[in-house]
């Protein structure tokens, strides 16, 4: 049986698990607080369409601070500068509403292990009814160098295998934006899974520091105002960051 949820030019299609249902009975209050409305001086209510924001990572102190879990720091930045506590478990994820501006945000943290992050993400979409151009998974990207940043609107999966379960589970959609955060490429013969689940040196962990402090901000501008001049602004300076002239 699947449970669907309709958005303007937009369906998404999710198997109904049992975690799921459980999860809407401990929920019902946290539905209620994720839209947001505010009167214009004719008095006319605005509504505001609610953003999801996913940070990739693996739970537990063993993989904190490893570049695979670069995600999981982004929200966490984005929590505290917005003041938005993760205090809630629902869908297999630890997650917090609050709101950047006027526009109500759900923060989310999968707790399933990277390559489940699809059964947080799609559940919570649908739950939440927010269409797949709300949905921004931040997640590392190894073709980056570390440190550099890249807001996109949409894209594959990149061999990532947390991106490809959150598309599997939004039913095979790939129109989501996605803020990428560099890690780099092992060095030499490296293994690739030792590579990420290795913690950052110290001259690393001061770029992915600053990065995520940009990522804020870019977060931030991607809310209020969409993918505009100041995204490919964005793209342009972190693309070139460690370019001297």
């Amino acid at each position: 049986m699947l449970y669907t949820a309709y958005f303007p030019k937009t369906c998404v299609s999710h198997p109904r698990r049992p975690f799921f249902r459980q999860s809407q009975r401990h929920s019902a209050s946290l539905r209620l607080r994720v839209s947001a409305s505010l009167p214009d001086p004719n008095g006319v209510k605005v509504e505001y369409t609610p953003w999801l924001v996913v940070g990739l990572g693996n739970p537990g102190n063993k993989y904190h601070g490893s570049r695979h879990n670069v995600g999981f720091e982004m929200i966490d930045q984005i929590s505290e500068a917005e003041g938005i506590v993760l205090n809630t478990i629902q869908s297999k994820a630890l997650i917090g509403i609050g709101s950047i501006g006027e526009v109500p945000i759900l923060l989310a943290k999968p707790q399933a292990y990277m390559n489940f992050s699809g059964e947080s993400v799609g559940p919570l979409a649908a739950y939440y009814q927010v269409p797949l151009r709300h949905i921004l998974l931040v997640y590392d990207e190894m073709s980056l160098p570390n440190g550099v940043m890249r807001l996109q609107p949409k894209g594959g999966h990149g061999h990532h295998n947390g991106v490809k379960s959150v598309i599997d589970h939004l039913d095979g959609c790939r129109q989501f934006p996605r803020l990428c955060v560099g890690i780099g490429n092992p060095p030499g013969t490296m293994d690739m899974k030792a590579y990420l689940l290795q913690k950052f040196s110290s001259v690393e962990r001061k770029q992915v520091d600053a990065a995520l402090e940009q990522g804020v901000d870019a977060v931030r501008n991607l809310v209020l105002y969409g993918f505009n001049s100041s995204t490919t602004r964005f793209n342009l300076e972190q693309k070139y960051k460690y370019h001297k002239v």
